[in-house]
């Protein structure tokens, strides 16, 4: 007998979870044959949490040994009660979850093994639904149904305990300002937090959540005993205690105005703008541009913004690939001194950029229009045809950009008589 998805109850529409839809949508008479099994199943799905997962294989005494036992107890009575059954869906149960996870923290657990134990549990009982279905010979649309509502249902009751675990932490935190610090630390993660985790902790902080943030990357810029923390709105999320401190911020187009001004003594590298969810790789960007500052490849300024240098992180991204790259474009040049292949690859790299026009090379490198020709010249010898293939000339001007950034060529020694 099918179901409606939603339910009154006192004059109140109240929609029904993906899983107990799934349920509701079972024969009445699969709950009367199965009831007789609930108590033989709990224990069934306790055994294979306790085999599955190491910090419960010990025997769970006190309270909390008290509330997982009757979690499970309530998940397997509450879903043979939703099957069929056309009454509003209980609360009870939401509570009861969220408690386990409230509890799982207080008592130093981890909600990574929570979750393990959630998922050992279904599959317990997913092993278990199946054997009872063959024995009865239950229609495989019946058993197929049954395997999706046990799935919906872990998830669901998971996400309840996750959101308990999540208030009991924020709780224990303390402070507003511990709470945000913690909300950081959530969004960095890698990898990143569940939706229903950030969430919940977003609201015990008092932080909305934003379509978009961009991350700031801080580092002192003068050696200081103390400089001074930044200048920001309420609505950024800030750290300067951890090993790498940042700032995250809601509002880019807002906060990056006068950045320079509100970071006395900080070196910033602004990251990319993303979703909530993808804050770590702007981090991660953030860090690699401070980086590229550390070794003099992009310059040191106040503010550094990723989105300027993005061409550079891209040549820079992977020094195998560039120096593959390297010995198969710039290979003519092997046969030559160190001096030569300064000059030629200066003046290659000029050609290329300045679309081989002999005046703008002669000013650029500063050396005589005659000179230019003469260099292009050798260059025409050692490479040939590929000087006229674009796709030979981007991965030579690539590969010449990209040496010239990382500084791995000798410096350019003064011009003696030889051209």
């Amino acid at each position: 007998m099918a179901c409606s998805y939603v339910v009154v109850r006192q004059g109140v529409a109240m929609t029904r979870t993906a899983a107990q839809r799934l349920w509701c949508s079972l024969p009445d008479e699969v709950a009367r044959r199965f009831r007789p099994h609930a108590d033989p199943l709990a224990r069934r799905i306790l055994e294979e949490i306790q085999q599955a997962v190491p910090e419960y294989g010990k025997p769970l005494e006190g309270e909390f040994g008290r509330v997982i036992v009757r979690a499970i107890e309530q998940a397997v009575v509450s879903c043979i009660d939703s099957i069929g059954d056309l009454g509003a869906p209980p609360d009870d149960w939401v509570r009861l979850f969220v408690e386990v996870g409230k509890r799982v923290h207080r008592d130093g657990g981890s909600l990574n093994t929570l979750q393990a134990a959630y998922r050992a549990g279904g599959r317990a009982a997913l092993r278990y639904v199946a054997k009872f279905g063959q024995a009865h010979r239950l229609p495989p649309a019946v058993l197929c149904i049954g395997a999706e509502a046990i799935f919906a249902y872990v998830d669901e009751i998971s996400s309840h305990s996750v959101e308990g675990y999540t208030l009991a932490q924020a709780t224990a935190t303390g402070t507003l300002e511990r709470r945000r610090r913690r909300l950081l630390e959530l969004l960095l993660a890698t990898p990143p937090s569940s939706p229903a985790t950030l969430a919940t902790m977003a609201e015990a902080a008092k932080w909305e959540m934003p379509d978009r943030v961009c991350v700031v990357a801080l580092d002192p810029r003068a050696e200081q005993h103390r400089i001074p923390a930044p200048r920001v709105a309420d609505d950024v999320l800030l750290d300067l205690e951890g090993n790498e401190p940042c700032l995250l911020t809601p509002d880019p187009g807002r906060d990056l105005r006068d950045l320079d001004g509100r970071l006395p003594g900080w070196r910033a590298a602004v990251g990319p703008r993303v979703h909530p969810a993808d804050a770590a790789k702007s981090l991660r960007w953030a860090r690699r541009t401070l980086d590229l500052v550390s070794r003099g490849v992009i310059e040191d300024r106040a503010v550094i913004r990723t989105s300027d240098h993005l061409a550079t992180h891209w040549l820079l991204l992977d020094r195998f690939l560039l120096d593959e790259v390297s010995d198969k474009v710039l290979a003519p040049f092997s046969g030559l001194t160190v001096k030569q292949q300064i000059r030629l690859a200066e003046t290659l790299l000029a050609w290329l950029e300045h679309n081989g026009s002999t005046p703008d090379i002669a000013q650029a490198l500063a050396i005589h229009p005659q000179t230019v020709r003469y260099r292009v010249s050798q260059l025409s010898d050692l490479f040939g045809d590929s000087l006229a293939d674009p796709a030979r000339r981007l991965e030579l001007q690539m590969a010449l950009r990209a040496h010239q950034l990382l500084g791995t060529r000798p410096p350019e020694e003064s011009t003696s008589d030889d051209q």
